[in-house]
């Protein structure tokens, strides 16, 4: 019995983990909101704090 829940969740593990590679929807839009110098997100249309990245 606990030999198949074992199983069962290695089982459930490796069907995540084969879901996980896809891609995301969006992700390529999600890239393009980061910082080119510094990497973090910009929120809004405007340049970056850091002062570097104008877009």
């Amino acid at each position: 019995m606990l030999a198949k829940i074992v199983a069962l969740f290695l089982v459930v593990i490796a069907v995540l983990g084969i879901f996980g590679k896809l891609r995301v929807p969006g992700q390529e839009r999600l890239a393009a909101a980061k910082c080119k110098s510094c990497g973090r997100y910009r929120i809004g249309k405007g340049p970056c704090p850091c002062g570097q990245g104008k877009s």
